[in-house]
């Protein structure tokens, strides 16, 4: 797999100064909890990047619930995590890899290339009996050094724009029941754009939580093969990314994110909703 490590591979790496592993573990809804289980136990070595205060910029009237953060201050963050072009950056979470996909995307978007998540998260890792540690990591930072690949990236307008448009097919990453339209525990209008059809993101994971291989994202996201252009979007722009790392495992090279999805769709009151199957 292209994207993903083992963690056989990780421990064998610990220790590796050319390594920076990043802890990416946040729960929706409680958002201290994440780097609360940093400070109580994590990979040894790793450092703690927050979904809210890091990988995403403050909520505004447009833009959704995780918008991205400004591109400068998150690339001195990521300098001062430690990251510049010659680190490989693993990143891992125990929510199903969503957030670590996020930091993963965000990279890439970046220009680093060297990212990767790793496969079944933190408490396989744990269980496991693999190195962890309280102690929080010394770093030192560096220069990260961003180019932006724009075409990792659709805007509200574009999506709009694109709309029925023959070649271009909208992925609606979230649980089926919150795409149909029949419950919208989060955002204020239910529902799903229109075209869109429905990958909840955990199918791009095994029964036990490991990432399907290459071939598996292949034959799950098969029906997407003749698309001319794919954009993924979910509730915020962060569970979308496991869709966006699958179809890119898959071979996709035509995929981008709609970072805004669905929560910054309906913050557009002339914006067309639907519901039930497409």
């Amino acid at each position: 797999m292209e994207n993903i490590v083992s963690q056989t591979w990780l421990l064998g790496q610990l220790g590796d100064a050319n390594i920076v592993i990043a802890d990416c573990r946040f729960a929706l809804g409680q958002p201290e909890s994440g780097r609360q289980n940093y400070e109580k136990d994590h990979i040894t070595g790793a450092v703690y990047v927050d979904l809210e205060k890091d990988l995403s910029g403050a909520k505004m009237a447009h833009g959704g619930r995780h918008p991205l953060p400004d591109l400068g201050a998150f690339s001195i963050l990521v300098g001062n995590l430690g990251i510049d072009g010659t680190k490989t950056v693993v990143a891992y979470d125990d929510q199903g890899g969503a957030m670590a996909s996020r930091l993963w995307w965000m990279l890439k978007f970046l220009g680093h290339s060297e990212v990767y998540v790793l496969d079944q998260g933190y408490t396989a890792w744990k269980a496991a009996g693999y190195p962890v540690t309280d102690e929080v990591s010394t770093v030192f930072p560096r220069t990260f050094s961003p180019k932006v690949h724009r075409a990792m990236l659709a805007s509200m307008d574009e999506v709009k724009d694109k709309l029925g448009r023959p070649g271009t097919v909208l992925v609606d990453s979230r649980e089926e029941r919150r795409y149909l339209g029949l419950e919208e525990p989060i955002d204020a209008v239910a529902g799903h754009i229109p075209s869109a059809r429905n990958f909840f993101w955990k199918g791009v994971l095994g029964e036990n939580g490991a990432w399907l291989s290459a071939a598996e994202q292949e034959q799950h996201f098969a029906a997407l093969r003749d698309a001319d252009e794919i954009i993924v979007y979910c509730g915020s722009g962060v569970t979308a990314c496991p869709n966006v790392l699958g179809l890119s495992e898959a071979g996709f090279d035509n995929v981008k994110l709609y970072s805004g999805s669905w929560s910054d769709w309906i913050s557009y009151e002339d914006n067309p909703i639907a519901k039930g199957e497409e």
